[in-house]
């Protein structure tokens, strides 16, 4: 006699709730994304109407600002917190469809560069956290966080360490509280140092691809620059986000034999869960980009839809960072991230300042 297994149909009312609970977060990105389009338009417009050289500040700057003032005023209320967390997805679905903007031949070409520019600042980056950590009498494992955020993609590479490592979460928040000050702050030297070098636009995306942490910020400081540069920060960060599962399981083991940490049993397995997949999901695109899979409109529509998933991104970046709880982490974790920050900036520039001579950018 079998027995008849029965199988937990989905329950479509909590679906419902779900996208009920998604609504108002979601809406308040697209308000507040619309709003720094809309104030960039306008400054535009009044600057031509009366014939004044205004100066041309992107709407994502202006979006930014918006979240800033709201997430440190009156703060993201709790209708609207769980819409807002999507903005990192968001993220992701923007890289994604962006590679459709890539011909794999454009990938070869540039992507040989700045691998080998990924590889020198990922040694260099690690290396140099490691030591200005000791030096600051950091908590050992406070240190590892700090120098995989700075050296890959900021928190989302603290995050996967951390369950790798098994850091506090105390090692955690102060990490990522540096982190997220130092992404914040990249958003205005960035273009500033960029353009008074007059750097050209694929020189100046390379340097913020290898030189801001979270990849939101990273993507923001490339679209402040220009079009251009906001296209290829994206494949220069994405670059460097790939090497996350490698940076991560060599921590995991070093502290597994330090017996500070599980084992790493299947070390494949492990690379798999921590890879980014989004990733995959660009290379894909860029690769039925190159076969001529889509039509010129259908590559038209799809790289508006990849704007408009980093307008939601760009208020989220905004709307998430909260100065006050940042400045309650205290001042050593920030000072070795403010000082690493710096200094793997400057390596980086001179990198990139070095590598436009030699080849070409």
């Amino acid at each position: 006699m079998t027995e008849n297994i029965a199988v937990a149909a989905p329950d479509p009312s909590s679906l419902v709730r779900r996208i009920v609970e998604l609504l108002p977060g979601l809406f308040l990105l697209a308000l507040i994304g619309l709003g720094g389009k809309f104030i960039e338009q306008s400054i535009a417009a009044y600057g031509k109407a009366h014939h004044q050289p205004l100066p041309n500040i992107e709407y994502v700057l202006w979006a930014i600002l918006i979240g800033l003032a709201i997430s440190n005023t009156i703060g993201v209320p709790r209708l609207f917190r769980v819409g807002v967390a999507t903005y990192e997805f968001w993220l992701k679905v923007g890289i994604v469809l962006l590679g459709v903007r890539f011909l794999l031949g454009d990938l070869v070409k540039v992507g040989g560069v700045t691998l080998g520019l990924v590889a020198i600042e990922i040694v260099g980056s690690l290396i140099f956290m490691t030591i200005l950590g000791k030096a600051f009498g950091l908590k050992p494992k406070l240190i590892s966080l700090l120098a995989v955020g700075s050296s890959i993609c900021g928190v989302s590479a603290i995050i996967a360490a951390k369950g790798a490592i098994e850091a506090e979460d105390e090692d955690a928040s102060y990490a990522m509280a540096a982190i997220l000050a130092l992404g914040a702050l990249s958003l205005f030297v960035f273009p500033a140092v960029g353009h008074a070098l007059g750097l050209s636009d694929h020189a100046y995306v390379l340097w913020a691809g290898l030189g801001v942490d979270n990849t939101a910020e990273a993507t923001a400081a490339g679209a402040l620059y220009s079009d251009t540069a906001g296209k290829f920060a994206v494949l220069a960060k994405t670059m460097r986000n790939a090497t996350i599962g490698f940076v991560v399981l060599g921590y995991a083991i070093y502290w597994a034999r330090q017996g500070q940490a599980g084992p790493v049993a299947h070390k494949a397995a492990f690379l798999w869960r921590k890879f980014p997949k989004f990733v995959l999901g660009f290379l894909l695109i860029s690769m039925l980009a190159s076969s001529h899979v889509f039509t010129g409109p259908e590559v038209a529509s799809l790289a508006n839809l990849s704007r408009w998933a980093f307008l939601l991104t760009f208020a989220g970046v905004g709307l998430s960072t909260d100065l006050r709880k940042i400045a309650q982490q205290g001042w050593r974790p920030f000072a070795v991230g403010a000082i690493g920050g710096a200094v793997i900036a400057a390596l980086t520039l001179g990198l990139v300042v070095g590598a436009d001579a030699w080849v070409g950018l």
